[in-house]
Formats: structure tokens, C-alpha cells, sequence
């Protein structure tokens, strides 16, 4: 559990490394949390303002860094997501900042694979779907953005592994699950506010 203040310390955090990376500025060290000294799973998200749209998401599911270590990794790297061109200056003030803060997947244990959406809750739940080499990850926010029902949710996520949609359906991929906090500014630099799903 992450209280308001540490989310806003997290966005706050991301920002200020995000507009010094982008600007070629040294980045320092900037103090946070004590908490954020634990290693955790982190999501850092650049949406376009006030459309929405998204400019960049890239993080660490796993919790194999600290806080401290993972959040200006995946916020520098949120400026360079290869699906887009990177972050310039003129775009820091028609962007804003989210940071997930996400709990350790966990094995979605199943007998029968349609079985599985009874087991998931869009808007709480985040997914992994892995087959071998391919993985793919969704955000506990994305299929509540989409409108997407369970099943969608696991199709899309199979997309996102490079995938066939129903790939799930099979029973041939393992399936972990994941809950976050989220954490954004409500414009560009302004107030930091958790985000409720749904």
C-alpha cells in the first residue's frame, strides 16, 4: 500500500528526471521515501495532454531494483519508448507523468483455461501472458481505458506477446497477475492525484 504522499513523491521524482534527461541536464541523485528503498515492480507513463494519448510507458514488472534505482531507470526510458520518437523539450509542457507502483505478480493458478476469466478483474487486476520466449504485460488501467470485458483483456495481452489473440484459450501459456497503485498529474506539472480505476 502507497500513501498519497509517496505516490506524489514518485510522480514528482519521475518528472524532475524525465525534464533533465530530456533537456541533457545531470541527473543527481533526489532523495525519496524511505520505502522506496524496497525493491518493487514500477511503471512510468507519459501521456500526451489534454488528449490523453499515450507517449511512452516502460518499467520493470518484476520487483528486481529498488524504488529508488527503478523509477529514474523506467522514467528515462519512457522517453525513448521505440514504438515512438523520442521525448523532445518542446513536448515537456504537453505531457503529463504516471507512475504505477505495482505489487509482485503471482501465478494464475488454473485446471481449465476458460477457467480464466473468472479468476481476473479488469480494473484491478494487471496481466502477464508468456509462451516461451514471447511475453507481453498490460497495466491494470488498460482495459478499463479500452472499455474491454476479461476476455479482450486476455486477447490483447496475447497481442502484446506477439501472440495469437486466443493463444490463451489453449492452455499453453502461464498467466500471472498483478494489482498497482496509480499515480498521476492531473496537467502537465500540476497536482498529483491516485488514480481510481473504473
Amino acid at each position: 500500500m502507497f500513501t498519497n504522499e509517496e505516490g506524489e513523491a514518485a510522480v514528482k521524482t519521475a518528472r524532475e528526471i524525465i525534464e533533465k534527461h530530456v533537456k541533457g541536464e545531470e541527473i543527481e541523485n533526489i532523495p525519496l521515501p524511505k520505502k522506496f528503498d524496497a525493491k518493487g515492480g514500477v511503471f512510468v507513463t507519459l501521456n500526451k495532454y489534454p488528449s490523453g494519448d499515450l507517449r511512452g510507458c516502460i518499467g520493470y514488472p518484476e520487483p528486481v531494483f529498488s524504488l529508488k534505482k527503478a523509477i529514474p531507470q523506467a522514467a528515462v526510458s519512457a522517453t525513448q519508448d521505440p514504438r515512438f520518437f523520442p521525448l523532445g523539450p518542446k513536448e515537456l509542457d504537453e505531457i503529463t507523468v504516471e507512475v504505477t507502483l505495482l505489487t509482485p505478480p503471482e501465478d494464475v493458478e488454473f485446471d481449465d483455461p476458460f477457467e480464466l476469466p473468472e479468476k481476473i478483474e479488469c480494473g484491478r487486476d494487471g496481466l502477464i501472458i508468456s509462451k516461451g520466449p514471447y511475453s507481453g504485460l498490460l497495466l491494470p488501467q488498460v482495459p478499463v481505458e479500452h472499455g474491454w470485458n476479461v476476455e479482450q483483456f486476455l486477447d490483447h495481452t496475447c497481442l502484446k506477446a506477439g501472440l495469437i489473440p486466443d493463444a490463451w484459450r489453449k492452455g499453453e501459456c502461464s498467466v500471472k497477475s498483478f494489482q498497482g497503485y496509480i499515480f498521476a498529474e492531473s496537467e502537465p506539472r500540476g497536482e498529483v492525484k491516485k488514480k481510481e480505476i473504473g
